[in-house]
């Protein structure tokens, strides 16, 4: 058998999360840091969306191939609910994500010092002056099309080995118009992870805003997942899908 074990498969989620973190939402307080009193420009958050990018495209090609690189709780639960991945890794998969975001947090504060969280840890949240309607929209939307994408690129009929850099290359476009409303989490452990080290670090958290956000990324994900199952779907999928379950019953 040439396919990993579960605790392989956990352990690569926990790491390719914590290097989103880490790398990605980093590069947010590295950019304060480094700017000082200076304003944030377009350059920063092509900078900043470079390396959500830039890590995601590793990532993927460094844990895809052990337990599919999943690397947000959107992604798994949209595989989920359209059967391409079983439900009871399901939690696994979550609380590996989880842990890998906290522990990505914890390590942006131990490479920059306390300053990273005096400029906010690169927590998602959005301003007094955006509706929740329009941060609600903004995150599923952005989640929406890294989603759907996902599920484009893993098809059947997709142009193999290009997966990692589709992917990386949708969350930088995605997070470039989305950031301005809600920072672009798109994601529910980037956007749990930081937000709980912020805290405990005595940092300023909306809390109130966090169901905004999980919410919108999860419903997007299980939404993108069913869309692109409705536009895709042929006869041969459904036969391919009756053979995996008549497998899966006999193990």
């Amino acid at each position: 058998m040439d396919e990993n074990k579960q605790w392989q498969k956990l352990t690569a989620e926990f790491l390719g999360t914590a290097f989103l973190v880490f790398i990605g939402v980093g590069s947010v307080p590295a950019t304060l840091i480094v700017n000082g009193k200076a304003p944030f420009t377009m350059a920063d958050l092509g900078f900043i969306s470079l390396a959500f990018g830039t890590v995601v495209i590793a990532t993927v090609y460094v844990f895809g191939y052990i337990g599919g690189n999943h690397i947000n709780p959107a992604v798994t639960l949209g595989l989920a609910v359209t059967g391409k991945f079983p439900w009871r890794e399901v939690p696994g998969y979550l609380l590996a994500q989880l842990l890998g975001a906290i522990v990505g947090a914890v390590t942006i504060v131990g490479v920059l010092g306390p300053k990273a969280s005096e400029v906010g840890l690169g927590v998602a949240s959005y301003g007094p002056t955006v509706p929740i309607y329009q941060a609600f929209i903004a995150e599923f939307v952005g989640t929406f099309i890294l989603v759907f994408t996902v599920f484009g690129v893993i098809h059947r009929k997709a142009a193999p080995g290009f997966a990692g850099l589709v992917i990386g290359l949708v969350v930088f476009a995605a997070i470039i118009p989305v950031a301005p409303t809600t920072g672009a989490s798109i994601n529910p452990a980037r956007t749990t992870g930081p937000m709980l080290v912020q805290q405990l670090l005595g940092g300023t958290v909306h809390w109130e805003q966090w169901p905004v956000y999980v919410i919108a990324e999860l419903a997007a994900g299980i939404a993108a997942g069913l869309f692109f199952g409705l536009i895709s779907k042929t006869s041969a999928d459904t036969t391919t899908l009756t053979e995996a379950l008549t497998e899966e019953k006999a193990r």
